[in-house]
C-alpha cells in the first residue's frame, strides 16, 4: 500500500508517485516533504532494497527486524482526529528457562506548544494541557504502562533567551501539571515521568530543570534535577537554572527501574554509565534540541548508551518552531533573530542489543510505543560481559587524580622529538 504523507502545503499526497520532490521544500520541517528518514527511504528504494538499508540503519532484534504492534481503534482514531503520528513496536528477548518475560509497555510523547509564547502564560500551559490529553489517552487505551513527556513539557523552551519573565512557568513538584498528570495516572494505571521547570520554594524559589515520577496511582515517587547543563549557542540555560543536585537516581516502579537523563546529559557518556551502574533497566532522555546543532549526533549517541550500559533508551524531542516577541543574539556575530531553530522531533527506541525502532515525525505531534521485554538487559550483560570487562578501578584512580589541582596527564613523549633528523 502507497504510503501516505503530508506535503508543504498541507495537502495528502501518494509519496510513491511523488517522489520527486523538491529537495529544497523543508520549511515545515519535513526531509523533502516526508515525515522522517525511514519514511523517505521506504518511498524511494524497492522493498528488498529497503529490508537491507533497514537493517543496517536500525539493527536487528533477536537476529529480525522489529515486528509493529497493533494498537486499538479508540489510540488509531485519536491520531487521526488530532493530528499526531502514532508508531508502536516490539523489542523481543530470547526465552528462558528459569524467568518468565518481563513485558513492559512504553511510550513517549513529543509535541509542538498550542499557543504563541506572546498569549498570556496560563492561557499558553493550559493550552498544552488541553492538547496532550488526548495524546495521553491514546497512550493509555493503549496499555502503556510508563509514559514519557518531553524536556520541559509545559512551556515553550523560552531559555534561548535572557529574559526572567519566563521563570513564572516554574512550579513546584507537587503544582498543577503534577495534578494534572495525576488524574490520568490512576485513570490509566500509568506511570508518567513529567519533565518540568522546578521552582524550589524550600531553597529560596531556586529554579530546576526537573523530572517528576508520578506512579501508577498517582503517587509521586520522586524527581531528577538535570545534571548537565549546556553552554553553547542560544542555550543560555545557566541563566535559569544550575546543574542538578539529585545525583543519578533510578526509581523501581510497578513495572521496572527507570531513570531520567535529561537533556544535554546524553552527551556525556559517565552520566549515562551512572544511571546503568544504579540498576537501570528503561533511561528517559527527554530534550529540546534543534536540527543545525545536533541532529547528526540523535540517532547515535542514545544508541549507543543503550548498548554500552545494557537497557533501554527512549529519546524525545519537541518539534516546531518557537518564535519569541524579544529578538536576541547567539553572540556568533550574526544578525539577531527571535527563534534558534527547528526542534526536529524525531523520538524513537533504542535497545541494548543495538536495534531501534524508527522515528516519529520530524514536524508533527506523536506518541511511539514500544513492548520490551526487560530479560533482554540481562540478556546482553551476559552476552558481552561489559560489566565484568570493564575496569572501573583504573577510571577512578584516573578521574580522582584528574580533579585535582597538580593533575597532569599520563603522557608518555617519544624521547627523540626534540632531537634533529641526520
Amino acid at each position: 500500500m502507497a504510503e501516505m504523507g503530508k506535503t508543504e502545503n498541507g495537502k495528502i499526497e501518494d509519496k510513491q508517485e511523488n517522489s520527486t520532490k523538491d529537495v529544497s521544500s523543508t520549511s515545515n520541517g519535513s526531509i523533502c516533504g516526508f515525515e522522517s528518514l525511514h519514511s523517505l527511504l521506504q518511498s524511494s528504494l524497492s522493498p528488498n532494497v529497503f529490508q537491507e538499508v533497514s537493517r543496517m540503519l536500525l539493527g536487528m532484534n533477536c537476529e529480525r527486524s522489529l515486528d509493529a504492534l497493533a494498537l486499538p481503534t479508540v489510540a488509531t482514531s485519536l491520531s487521526s482526529d488530532h493530528d499526531f503520528d502514532l508508531q508502536a513496536y516490539c523489542f523481543q528477548a530470547q526465552k528462558e528457562s528459569l524467568r518468565e518475560p518481563r513485558i513492559v509497555r512504553v511510550g513517549l510523547i513529543q509535541n509542538s506548544i498550542a499557543l504563541p509564547t506572546t498569549e498570556p502564560f496560563i492561557e499558553q500551559r493550559r493550552a498544552i494541557f488541553r492538547k496532550l490529553k488526548p495524546i495521553i489517552e491514546a497512550a493509555g487505551a493503549s496499555g502503556v504502562n510508563i509514559l514519557c513527556l518531553q524536556e520541559a513539557w509545559t512551556m515553550p523552551f523560552a531559555f534561548c533567551t535572557r529574559e526572567k519573565s519566563w521563570c513564572e512557568f516554574a512550579e513546584p513538584v507537587d503544582g498543577e501539571s503534577t495534578h494534572f498528570l495525576q488524574d490520568l495516572a490512576r485513570k490509566y494505571n500509568m506511570v508518567i515521568v513529567s519533565p518540568i521547570l522546578e521552582r524550589d520554594v524550600v531553597h529560596g524559589e531556586t529554579i530546576w530543570n526537573t523530572a517528576v515520577i508520578i506512579g501508577n496511582r498517582g503517587n509521586i515517587i520522586g524527581k531528577h534535577r538535570k545534571n548537565h547543563i549546556p553552554r553553547v549557542g542560544d542555550f543560555n540555560e545557566s541563566t535559569y537554572y544550575m546543574e542538578g543536585n539529585t545525583g543519578h537516581p533510578v526509581f523501581e516502579t510497578a513495572f521496572g527501574k527507570i531513570a531520567v537523563n535529561i537533556c544535554y546529559g546524553r552527551h556525556h557518556p559517565l552520566n549515562w554509565m551512572a544511571f546503568g551502574l544504579n540498576g537501570a533497566e528503561i533511561v528517559f532522555n527527554p530534550s529540546a534540541t534543534v536540527g543545525e546543532l545536533s541532529e547528526p549526533m540523535w540517532p547515535i549517541e542514545a544508541r549507543n548508551a543503550a548498548i554500552a550500559n545494557s537497557y533501554y533508551v527512549g529519546s524525545i524531542n519537541r518539534v516546531g518552531t518557537e518564535s519569541f516577541p524579544n529578538a536576541f543574539t547567539s553572540g556568533d556575530g550574526k544578525p539577531q533573530h527571535n527563534d534558534f531553530g527547528h526542534f526536529y522531533g524525531s523520538s524513537h527506541f533504542s535497545a541494548p542489543d543495538a536495534s531501534c525502532t524508527p522515528s516519529l515525525s520530524r514536524y508533527r505531534d506523536g506518541l511511539m510505543v514500544a513492548d520490551m521485554d526487560l530479560n533482554l538487559c540481562r540478556q546482553l550483560k551476559d552476552k558481552w560481559g561489559f560489566r565484568m570487562t570493564a575496569r572501573y578501578e583504573l577510571y577512578a584512580e584516573m578521574l580522582a587524580r584528574y580533579v585535582t589541582p597538580d593533575f597532569q596527564p599520563q603522557i608518555v613523549s617519544d624521547p627523540l622529538l626534540d632531537k634533529k633528523t641526520a
